[in-house]
């Protein structure tokens, strides 16, 4: 019994992933052939599609974590040798076949992996100590301007040595450098939160400051692309829409610690106290995500803000218990 246990204890080893990512990428041949020969469903194919990347992402990441490094870094490997720069060259057929480019199929795959960073963002802002996030709040704000304004200033300047080439048609260098600026300092955010969770940095200081930078440079970030598509589109800076994207970021924080807090908590052991059926509790916490995220849209900035800020809150709830807290954790790192 003993030596039984410890086989279903024992971690799995990378040579079982990498058998598995063989073995699903071994598959393609025949899936191809019947493709070609049947016609697949587009259900079919968005099934093969999460199927390569559930398997191969987990796989390698599995190898990066032996490593000693992030899975997400595998993740992202996977994502490389499964797109066009290795796959499509390798075997251009089955990548078009699998990854179609069809703008449905697309937007099948992108729903999902939109709806995976939400939950991820609020499952790291559930994991976010606002104790400690307001003990390192001056180095939060000292490092998130210093990491926009540098870059920034480095790309805005680069852009008046561009060559002409390398400018839209008919654009100004004005608009350029403030593209080129903004793409050079803005951090993605739904990485860094996957680094700082995969290295269990995420009750620590660092791991607060490195997350809690990221978000306040990614807000920082949408009220820039506001400036540069208002120029870019009409020659000025919008500035109702400009203030009405600061006030509303502005709103909405206060809004969510103090009335918002409140609310959020009520729900959820409203919930709690009310609903019998399976995991109603669970289903509260992602209409609030999803609540928030859109408010978020509606002012003008990304939905990842309102996710975190949601997890936070919900982070909080005093009867938040740790088997709620598995349940998300599972589908989340498991599918997401």
């Amino acid at each position: 019994m003993r030596k039984l246990s410890n086989m279903l204890n024992r971690r799995p080893s990378p040579s079982v992933w990498i058998a598995l990512g063989v073995a699903a990428l071994a598959l393609m041949p025949a899936v191809t052939f019947a493709a070609e020969k049947k016609g697949m469903s587009s259900e079919g194919i968005f099934v093969a599609e999460l199927i390569l990347l559930l398997v191969v992402g987990r796989g390698i990441g599995e190898v990066l974590e032996t490593l000693g490094q992030p899975a997400v870094m595998g993740q992202l490997i996977g994502g490389i040798l499964l797109g066009p720069s290795l796959l499509g060259w390798v075997w251009p057929e089955a990548e078009r076949l699998i990854f179609a480019d069809d703008p449905s199929q697309k937007s099948m795959i992108n729903a999902i992996a939109q709806l995976g960073v939400l939950m991820l963002l609020l499952l790291t802002g559930m994991e976010t100590d606002l104790r400690l996030v307001r003990r390192v709040g001056r180095a939060c704000f000292s490092i998130s301007a210093a990491g926009v304004a540098m870059p920034f200033a480095l790309g805005f300047i680069a852009a008046h040595f561009m060559p002409e080439t390398l400018l839209a048609a008919g654009g100004e260098r004005i608009v350029a450098g403030l593209f080129l600026g903004t793409a050079l300092s803005i951090s993605s955010v739904k990485i860094v939160a996957m680094v700082v969770r995969d290295m269990n940095f995420m009750r620590r200081d660092l791991g607060q400051i490195i997350v809690s930078s990221a978000i306040i440079e990614d807000t920082i970030g949408w009220v820039v692309i506001a400036i540069t598509i208002g120029i870019a589109t009409k020659g000025r800076i919008e500035i109702a829409g400009l203030a009405f994207t600061i006030l509303g970021v502005a709103a909405f924080m206060v809004f969510s610690f103090t009335l918002g807090r409140r609310i959020v908590f009520d729900a959820i052991r409203w919930t709690n106290d009310t609903f019998r059926s399976e995991y109603a509790v669970v289903t509260v916490i992602l209409a609030i995500m999803g609540a928030m995220a859109l408010i978020t849209d509606l002012i003008g900035v990304h939905t990842v803000l309102g996710a975190f800020v949601a997890g936070i809150l919900v982070g909080e709830s005093p009867i938040l218990s740790r088997h709620i807290e598995g349940q998300l954790r599972g589908i989340i790192t498991a599918l997401f």
